[in-house]
């Protein structure tokens, strides 16, 4: 059989409010989630045992590849679907790492699309989607790669009908851990960061199919990211980052994305976000920097 190929698409966070940390430590979450059309490739060549190796840019910042959520992924999809036929694993790496952007959570999402067609399942096997939640909270909304209004710790996801948004994403290559930034939020087991009466509120209502960019950015514009500042107080850098995406021309919307560090702008044209991250390159090498859609 030929090898079959998928692509881990980036994550992005376009608001992420959190309702409160539950009893068992986890944070329930309401998030705009967008993805990008830049992407890690993950292929799969079907044979007897189940590895991993990995090339591009950015194979060296992920560390050591027993720890990879693509295997973590497979190994779990194996323990619950017989005789699983998996094979060798080749991730060519160009997200940045610990970014905030879903990019390990988009690796294993791809994992498990590439399973499911190599096995015949459906992604909307039960087993497929527990494994999702199991290999983590951002897992299952990369497994469909479209734009969702995510809850809960990943479990509710609502689609939505985003149209294509002209955006800059920008990481000053520098990880930010997740479980950092959340113990940096302070919340107690079983603490609201929201008052009882908005938890007890429909989901927020966002614009119609159909709807133009403008009418979006204006909704999203009401929303916020409830990481940014503990995440900036961990990272002064991303301050920096906003900073530079802010002062851009004609930038319609900034934020950080996730847990950061990777802030995103949006723009009105694609010729307004390929100016934007032209200027950026320029004024930032070190920084990694696209240009190009969100949808």
């Amino acid at each position: 059989m030929p090898a079959l190929i998928e692509e881990g698409r980036a994550k992005v966070n376009l608001t992420l409010r959190v309702v409160g940390r539950r009893v068992d430590g986890f944070h329930d979450l309401e998030s705009v989630v967008a993805f990008a059309d830049c992407a890690d490739r993950l292929t799969l060549e079907p044979g007897p045992e189940l590895s991993l190796s990995m090339l591009g840019p950015l194979a060296d910042a992920c560390g050591d590849t027993s720890d990879n959520l693509v295997l973590k992924a497979a190994r779990l999809l194996g323990e619950r679907v017989a005789d699983l036929e998996v094979g060798h694993f080749t991730l060519e790496k160009v997200l940045p790492v610990a970014a905030g952007i879903g990019g390990g959570s988009a690796d294993a999402a791809a994992a498990l699309r590439l399973l499911a067609r190599l096995n015949e399942l459906s992604l909307d096997d039960s087993r497929i989607m527990e494994v999702a939640l199991q290999t983590g909270a951002d897992v299952p909304v990369c497994v469909a790669s479209r734009a969702c209004d995510m809850t809960g710790v990943g479990e509710g996801l609502l689609p939505l009908d985003l149209p294509k948004m002209p955006c800059v994403l920008v990481n000053p290559r520098v990880p930010v851990a997740t479980k950092d930034v959340f113990n940096a939020l302070g919340l107690r087991h079983g603490e609201l960061l929201i008052g009882a009466t908005d938890v007890m509120m429909q989901a927020p209502s966002w614009p119609e199919a159909g709807r133009a960019v403008g009418d979006w950015i204006a909704a999203l514009a009401r929303g916020t990211n409830d990481l940014e500042a503990p995440a900036a107080r961990i990272e002064p850098v991303i301050s920096d980052v906003l900073s530079a995406l802010r002062a851009t021309k004609d930038v319609r919307l900034v934020r950080m994305s996730g847990s950061g560090a990777t802030c995103f702008a949006v723009f009105a044209t694609d010729a307004d976000a390929q100016t934007a991250g032209e200027k950026l390159r320029a004024a930032h090498p070190g920084w990694w920097v696209h240009a190009g859609t969100l949808s």
